[in-house]
């Protein structure tokens, strides 16, 4: 489907064919979601295990009874895996709740009202994130709740624009902090070059004193092929610098385990994390250290991960094959929809022509298909160009993914065309 060199008369019967098409999934009274990156009910059941693991013994390595109080900084063996996941060593890691969504909350909690070895940001007039856009949308949401004003930054196929990123900063001491998915990331599945984890860990040189970078690793383990890219260490990269103080890192065993039930892990310099427990000590006398001891039965090193890791892949990757294989086949020889095709995580990013992002999930929702609000991966959620929709094949059976798929290109298709006729007319 060529629209450029199309007459007016073939781009009309083009319209018409795909509207009969469009009324036919209409009539199929279909239900389906390709909303949110949310495991599937047989990856769930991978860590089901879980269930009864302890068998009445609740002590941690160091004999612990992880039943009672205490121990801020979650048990020894969940913070070692953590390290493990993160690139850090056991000391710079505190081992939590399931949410690592929360611990990024807190943290910005924390370096708003009270500094995190700096100023507190709400002492300041202005306070500015860089966002790099296409990106994930609940960061967004942290931002806007404390009003914190967010700077978009195109994204590249090596990770943020860096020149921008740099630029910016070096004008701009306002500006406090930028998020970063590093690795597989959302939505766009790329993985940050090795010179964009560098240029990096140089902000903190001439970003102000109390700027950080929010580095969520949310899929540092999360690959679909068997020999994947590898990520550099973020924090190898500070220590380099000396701006060690200048990253937070964040990870999870949310899509790992039992989505809702996990550990979150945060890792930093001990002159952060020191500021960080000095906050969290006042509102928490400790995490679920009953559930991180649960986890560390089921998966007690990063090779039992891995192992667990490759089962996931294996119920992942026939989804991400599917959506993939229909974008290759109907858009590969035009100028329809361009996307990349991840190695890993949990998305797949698609752009549409510009201008029809919008109408595409209208037109879907118009015939059962649930699609992530077009904008959402953008601060604010205002696509400039309004031509990015995540897909999120994780939940859906093959079967449920390939149907949603049919309708998607259509969709694709018939707004595509419905925009080349109004300007040809």
């Amino acid at each position: 489907m060529q629209l450029n060199s199309a007459s007016k008369e073939q781009l009309s019967q083009w319209q018409e064919e795909l509207k009969v098409k469009h009324q036919q999934f209409k009539n199929q009274n279909l239900k389906l979601d390709l909303t949110r990156g949310k495991p599937s009910a047989q990856q769930l059941t991978l860590s089901d295990g879980l269930d009864g693991i302890l068998k009445g013994n609740y002590k941690s390595a160091d004999d612990t009874d992880t039943r009672n109080y205490g121990g801020l900084e979650g048990i020894a063996e969940a913070r070692q895996l953590g390290a493990a996941i993160l690139g850090l060593e056991q000391d710079q890691v505190l081992a939590g709740g399931s949410s690592s969504l929360t611990m990024m909350h807190q943290s910005i909690t924390f370096a708003y009202q009270f500094g995190l070895n700096g100023t507190a940001w709400k002492d300041e007039s202005d306070i500015k994130f860089l966002c790099p856009a296409p990106g994930y949308d609940r960061h967004f949401s942290i931002c806007e709740d404390f009003g914190i004003e967010m700077i978009p930054v195109a994204m590249t196929e090596t990770g943020p624009d860096m020149d921008q990123v740099e630029s910016l900063i070096k004008a701009d001491q306002s500006i406090k902090g930028i998020w970063c998915v590093p690795k597989y990331s959302n939505p766009t599945g790329i993985i940050y070059s090795d010179d964009t984890v560098k240029r990096i860990a140089k902000l903190g040189l001439v970003a102000a004193k109390n700027f950080r970078v929010f580095w969520d690793n949310a899929y540092a383990v999360h690959d679909l092929v068997d020999h994947p890219k590898p990520l550099a260490n973020i924090m190898a990269a500070c220590i380099a610098e000396g701006t060690e103080d200048s990253v937070i890192q964040f990870a999870s065993t949310s899509k790992i385990t039992h989505a809702g039930s996990g550990i979150a892990f945060l890792g930093a310099s001990k002159s952060n994390l020191a500021a960080f427990k000095k906050h969290l000590g006042i509102s928490s006398i400790g995490p679920d250290k009953v559930n991180q001891l649960r986890h560390m039965r089921l998966l007690p090193d990063i090779n039992a991960l891995t192992a667990h890791m490759q089962q996931h892949a294996a119920l992942l990757k026939p989804r991400f094959d599917t959506v993939l294989k229909h974008l290759e086949a109907n858009f590969s020889d035009n100028d329809l929809g361009e996307w990349q095709s991840p190695e890993g995580g949990y998305f797949v990013s698609f752009d549409s022509l510009p201008g029809l992002a919008k109408e595409i999930v209208r037109l879907a929702d118009e015939v059962g298909v649930k699609l992530t609000p077009a904008g959402a991966t953008f601060p604010y959620g205002k696509d400039p160009q309004d031509r990015n929709i995540r897909l999120s094949p994780s939940f859906p059976s093959v079967e449920d993914v390939d149907a949603t798929m049919q309708v998607f290109v259509n969709c694709v298709k018939l707004a595509s065309v419905g925009q080349k006729l109004a300007i040809t007319s």
